[in-house]
């Protein structure tokens, strides 16, 4: 049975061209990750663990020169944002994509601290370095038991700029395409190159918080990958104790985005709740996946400006 946290927040995250989440904009379709310079250190009280951190004036710069390369210019609406903000006035829209059991899930990635902010992922990790490192959200982890914090026996998913450790907030996202498609390593597995290069992408965003507990969810199950009438899914991506997720229209993300508008369409659904899961079973996913990943991806600025976002009904 899946143990989810009861939050109550003391205050108060996908991709690259052409596909959806970049750590710096570009395209993982032909590039890939640049394993070196695509993670974050958001964990708690991590923020001065050998990482820049910038000042609250390098991030209103970086959204100011985001409102002035996107005016007028014909972006559609962006992401991440506050799925408890329903406002928003950018003009652009485009039709919701299927529901993603309609749809074949392309990728499965994970960043460390939520992309999106909501009521049980609120608490702001900090302006990081700027470039997506040791920035985003993360859920109440005051009750947390010993034991769910007690440290792990060697490095989890571990980088140059990010190493898992248990209290530690992740956003999911199992990234859906219109596409016939098999899922594979980088975003690029969400187009069918001759055949479909433009599909339609939703991804379903889902925000845990890694414990040492192995009796919490196992990261290995709720991304396994099957066929459901036909169509490749997460057939364990867990769903029930998540709440109802905010359907909204946005785009791409990463923090290759921070100043530059993304042009890519994505209908979200993001999951308001917060589970636990075993952070030993991220480590294990870390080190063998049919995804190639291996490492926490970073984050993009929450988007606030009122014309780059769009209304949730």
């Amino acid at each position: 049975m899946m143990k989810r946290i009861t939050i109550a927040m003391t205050a108060g995250l996908l991709f690259s061209a052409p596909a959806i989440a970049s750590d710096h904009g570009e395209s993982h379709a032909t590039h890939g990750d640049k394993h070196g310079e695509t993670h974050m250190a958001a964990s708690h009280g991590d923020h001065a663990a050998g990482h820049e951190v910038v000042s609250d004036k390098v991030i209103m710069e970086q959204r100011k020169n985001l409102a002035n390369n996107t005016k007028n210019k014909g972006f559609g609406p962006q992401s991440p944002r506050d799925i408890d903000a329903t406002s928003g006035s950018d003009a652009i829209v485009f039709g919701q994509a299927p529901d993603y059991t309609r749809m074949n899930l392309c990728n499965i990635h994970f960043h460390k601290g939520a992309e999106h902010k909501g009521q049980n992922f609120s608490t702001y990790a900090g302006n990081g370095d700027g470039n997506g490192y040791n920035s985003g959200y993360f859920a109440d982890t005051s009750g947390l038991s010993e034991k769910e914090l007690k440290a792990t026996h060697g490095k989890i998913c571990d980088s140059s700029h990010s190493t898992l450790v248990p209290g530690d907030t992740i956003e999911v996202h199992y990234v859906h395409s219109t596409a016939a498609i098999t899922p594979g390593a980088t975003l690029g597995s969400c187009l069918a190159a001759d055949v479909d290069n433009n599909p339609q992408l939703r991804v379903e965003a889902q925000v845990y918080v890694v414990v040492n507990d192995k009796h919490a969810l196992d990261f290995n199950k709720i991304t396994k990958v099957g066929k459901k009438d036909g169509k490749y899914q997460a057939v364990n991506m867990p769903t029930q104790d998540m709440g109802t997720p905010v359907n909204y229209i946005g785009s791409t993300t990463g923090p290759g985005y921070n100043e530059k508008g993304s042009p890519f369409q994505v209908s979200w659904s993001v999951f308001p709740n917060v589970a636990k899961v075993d952070i030993n079973s991220v480590g294990k996913w870390c080190q063998s996946n049919e995804f190639k990943e291996d490492h926490a991806h970073g984050v993009r600025n929450l988007v606030k400006n009122p014309d780059l976002l769009s209304e949730i009904d």
